[in-house]
């Protein structure tokens, strides 16, 4: 894991779209393509970060168990939305055009862009106790589900799990840090609504 000044905190505003398709994941009617992309000079491999995304929108935790949603991994220009991996002051721009202050270490979802923070894509976040790939995890599952129509919720009782939609990075205020909208039974982990 690289030290945080090592991560450039500002790049091109240029973007490099991962060279990757996939097959549909999940059965649900609305399916939902996607592009990954890269900023030029993040120095992150656009197609294994394609290859892991796809990987956590296809987990049985993840949105298509709710019956409703499916995904497909695309690099053409028929896509329904973009997961921009992008240095903070790149994210702060493109968040910032829609209202967003994501103060350089935030990730949002705006317009048909999901945008990942590279500062919590490559480190996590020292809320999140897990290993780096479950936290990248909650990045997607948090991002794309506001994306597909979720909104913030909060934790539902000491102990118990963070939702995913959880903003967990402001504290897990009792819950234990967890990165699925679903639990391995399929039963979705929810928490109280928040304005």
């Amino acid at each position: 894991m690289p030290d945080e000044e090592d991560i450039p905190t500002s790049g091109t505003g240029e973007f490099l779209t991962a060279e990757a398709s996939g097959e549909t994941v999940g059965s649900g009617s609305t399916l939902r393509r996607y592009k990954v992309q890269v900023e030029d000079g993040a120095g992150v491999d656009p197609e294994e970060a394609a290859a892991e995304i796809e990987g956590i929108l296809a987990d049985p935790r993840g949105w298509t168990t709710d019956g409703v949603n499916s995904f497909q991994l695309v690099s053409g220009d028929s896509y329904d939305f973009e997961v921009k991996i992008a240095t903070a002051d790149t994210v702060d721009t493109i968040c910032g055009q829609y209202g967003l202050d994501t103060h350089g270490e935030v990730n949002c979802a705006v317009g048909d862009q999901v945008m990942v923070n590279l500062k919590r894509w490559l480190t996590g976040s020292p809320q999140f106790d897990g290993p780096l790939h479950e936290y990248r995890a909650l990045i997607i599952n948090h991002e794309v589900g506001h994306r597909i129509g979720h909104g913030h919720e909060t934790c539902p009782g000491e102990g118990m799990p963070a939702p995913a939609m959880m903003q967990q990075i402001d504290g897990l205020k009792g819950c234990v840090a967890n990165a699925w909208p679903y639990d391995e039974n399929g039963n979705y982990l929810s928490g109280p609504s928040v304005p």
